[in-house]
């Protein structure tokens, strides 16, 4: 029963019932001012002091019973309510407000738990938020110190003499100009990462032409696998005239971010990777394959959460700020694209995603005319 309905029905009970019992008393001082009460025979005396009797007791039943009614409805649940609202401004979420009336408290009610719930959701989710920002920064501190410790190193050793040969030399340049490079990649990838939090990613989409493209990546990616004495492999199985619309930056930093996370767990003494483009029907798949490690099968659906760890005793001495595929699935989900990854321990890792292709719409003028 709606709220207003049990409100009406209070106050018609409340004020009849007075009336009521009003009428009946003028109608005993009646029959008193006629005749006297003595007059009248025991029977009547006794049928006239128990209609008395029950009426009085009627309608205490009555107003009871409705006193209990309207508490109960209404008193009962405002009262949860207040009580609900103490726990919430003394910062108490962990509670549940329950109320079954569907009336408009009911509804208020509900609509309140509801608040509570999202409050404390949102409450959670600052927790969260907290302790990810705190082991991120505790990632890029780690991450940044182990090249600049290096580049130190290196740059030391060289001011020192130790260097001697051309050969050397060249050797202590190259590792200090790759720490470079891991350190701008990092720093370029907090930076970004700042970007997605707030969902202010920088995409300018442009036809690209696959073939031409992935083909300039591996030119690019090679030679640093190169330096890194690591097998590289490339295979393009598309036709040169394939275009897909993409954003050819970001798209970069997808090829670079499963690469680097693919050199990072690279446990054999000859290292490989390989990418493979291949049409399968209205997409392009692009598989990046490793003989690292693997990843094991629990760990494999949560590899693209942001800030997840396999191993999180191994991990901490690898580096890594744990966000690298999670930016990495953000892009590829806004190119309207999916991303998925295969692995076997000991064996290696295949990271696959896919981008629609374009498709030019010709407009046929014959089919217009009428």
């Amino acid at each position: 029963m709606k709220l207003k309905t049990r409100l009406v029905v209070t106050f018609l009970v409340y004020s009849i019932l007075p009336l009521v019992f009003i009428g009946i008393f003028i109608s005993v001082s009646k029959a008193f001012l006629v005749y006297r009460f003595d007059d009248f025979s025991p029977d009547v005396q006794s049928m006239v002091i128990q209609m008395l009797v029950v009426s009085v007791s009627l309608i205490i039943f009555i107003c009871a019973s409705l006193t209990v009614w309207v508490y109960t409805s209404i008193l009962h649940p405002l009262s949860k309510l207040q009580e609900a609202t103490r726990k919430i401004r003394d910062g108490n979420l962990d509670f549940t407000l329950d109320v079954d009336e569907d009336d408009e408290i009911g509804q208020l009610c509900q609509d309140f738990e509801e608040m509570r719930i999202r409050l404390k959701e949102n409450a959670e989710e600052k927790i969260r938020n907290d302790l990810e920002s705190k082991e991120l920064i505790s990632n890029i501190s780690h991450d940044l110190k182990t090249p600049i410790t290096a580049i130190k190193g290196y740059v030391e050793g060289i001011l020192d003499g130790v260097a001697s040969s051309p050969q050397r030399l060249e050797k202590y340049i190259r590792t200090i100009y790759n720490k470079a490079n891991d350190m701008d990649r990092l720093i370029d990838e907090l930076t970004f990462y700042s970007k997605i939090d707030t969902n202010k990613i920088p995409y300018t989409f442009t036809k690209i032409h696959v073939h031409d493209y992935f083909g300039d990546c591996a030119e690019e990616v090679g030679l640093d696998l190169e330096s890194r004495n690591i097998e590289f492999g490339y295979f393009n199985y598309v036709d040169e005239d394939v275009v897909v619309i993409a954003d050819a930056e970001q798209l970069k930093r997808v090829i670079n971010n499963i690469i680097g996370n693919s050199i990072k767990y690279l446990d054999k003494k000859k290292g490989i990777i390989n990418i493979r483009i291949k049409d399968v029907g209205d997409f392009v798949q692009i598989e990046i394959e490793d003989n690292g490690r693997g990843i094991a099968a629990k760990d494999l659906p949560y590899i693209f959460d942001r800030f997840y760890r396999t191993d999180s005793s191994r991990n901490s001495a690898k580096g890594g700020s744990g966000i690298g595929l999670s930016i990495v699935r953000k892009i590829i989900e806004n190119h309207g694209g999916r991303i998925w990854a295969t692995s076997k321990e000991g064996v290696g890792t295949e990271m696959h995603f896919v981008l629609r292709k374009h498709q030019e719409v010709i407009y046929d003028e014959q089919n217009t005319d009428h």
